[in-house]
């Protein structure tokens, strides 16, 4: 194998390829990078079973070929290159990466121990690049860092009709963001998939900045699969097992009783008040004609207050949240004003659900789909 590669392009494939790479594994050979050469360029992959990358980029080829050769190895290389054309070439187990006044010699892996990096040519459709990033931001956040109820730890991917919705919980707190899908040609019939977290993510990260994003769905050979793919990259994931809750049902379908504050004015406040507080503590508001006013009780007596503007409609209400799990929401919400609506519960110390929503202005609620649902704590009195 020989070629000759423009410096930050090949550096950029490698990053996109190693990125979703795991830390850590027990089997070494997955910790490689397969590089693999046509007549018009290089085609890099990785799997590990459960993800895969692959990118094709343009390329000098003078001889084809394929290797394999450690992935974290060849990123930190390819990121600290001089501004040089890229000679790369293989002799025998011995890779060598030249540029500039820079050389390594690498040795590869064994090819013939790598697994078949899988295709996904399923049902497919599209959705704008830049709305799904920012969906995947909003709704990601509320997925369950607790792998042992596995099916909350992933985000849930929706499709109907021109829709396509993105769902996530942890229990505490219910995230949705909806969409529009170009569906083509296909089926139209619903589709459902359930994605890790961590990878959803690195995906609306990655493709952020596309126009488009192609993604398919697939089930062969006991399993299922989704990619997503843009600009000559493609990210395959397997899909997690199991049923996901039906936590759409949670959000009511009108609420009569809501407040309306400045996002960024209860972002500062939030973090403000809850300095005092301990780990995993939750935070007391009171919201009346008069405003909200937040309220915290630390250790070693330590104690803060704080009142914000906020236009109410309806009765005044009590209750008790977590602070880091608002903030996500109110970083989510992407606007300059935000809807509490107050639902209520059997439970008197225990108000219901608060919906979280987008607000225009003070009065003009957001024009966006993004919902929150957040649990309150139990009320102290």
């Amino acid at each position: 194998m020989r070629f000759s590669v423009n410096r930050d392009v090949f550096s950029d494939a490698v990053s996109f390829t190693v990125k979703l790479l795991p830390q850590r594994t027990t089997l070494p050979i997955l910790s490689g990078v397969l590089l693999s050469t046509t007549e018009s360029g290089l085609k890099l992959s990785s799997f590990d079973y459960e993800v895969s990358a692959q990118t094709e980029i343009d390329a000098d080829v003078e001889e084809q070929g394929t290797v394999l050769v450690s992935g974290r190895l060849l990123a930190e290389i390819a990121n600290r290159l001089p501004n040089a054309p890229v000679q790369f070439s293989t002799d025998d187990n011995k890779i060598s990466v030249s540029c500039g006044p820079a050389s390594f010699t690498l040795l590869s892996m064994p090819v013939e121990e790598y697994p078949t990096v899988p295709h996904v040519d399923g049902e497919s459709g599209l959705v704008k690049a830049e709305d799904f990033s920012t969906a995947v931001s909003q709704v990601a956040v509320a997925a369950s860092k607790d792998d042992v109820t596995p099916v909350i730890t992933g985000v849930q991917l929706e499709v109907a009709d021109n829709t396509l919705s993105l769902v996530a919980t942890d229990r505490y707190r219910v995230a949705v963001r909806d969409i529009e899908w170009d569906n083509g040609a296909g089926s139209g019939e619903p589709i459902s998939a359930l994605i890790p977290a961590r990878t959803i993510q690195e995906v609306g990260k990655t493709f952020g900045h596309s126009s488009t994003i192609s993604v398919a769905f697939t089930n062969s050979d006991d399993r299922e699969l989704i990619a997503f793919s843009a600009d000559r990259k493609t990210v395959t994931s397997l899909l997690i097992k199991g049923t996901f809750p039906p936590v759409r049902r949670l959000f009511p379908s009108d609420v009569s009783n809501y407040a309306v504050m400045n996002t960024a004015d209860v972002i500062d406040s939030v973090r403000r008040v809850s300095l005092v507080l301990e780990r995993e503590a939750a935070l007391r508001f009171s919201f009346t004609i008069d405003g909200l006013t937040m309220d915290a009780a630390g250790s070693e007596n330590a104690q803060a207050s704080e009142t914000v503007d906020a236009l109410l409609t309806g009765n005044d209400i009590v209750l008790s949240l977590k602070p880091q799990f608002l903030i996500d929401a109110l970083n989510a919400v992407r606007s300059e004003f935000v809807r509490f609506s107050f639902t209520t519960s059997e439970n008197s110390n225990k108000p219901g659900p608060v919906l979280i929503t987008s607000q225009s202005s003070k009065d003009q609620p957001g024009a966006d789909s993004f919902k929150y649902l957040l649990q309150p704590n139990l009320l102290l009195r």
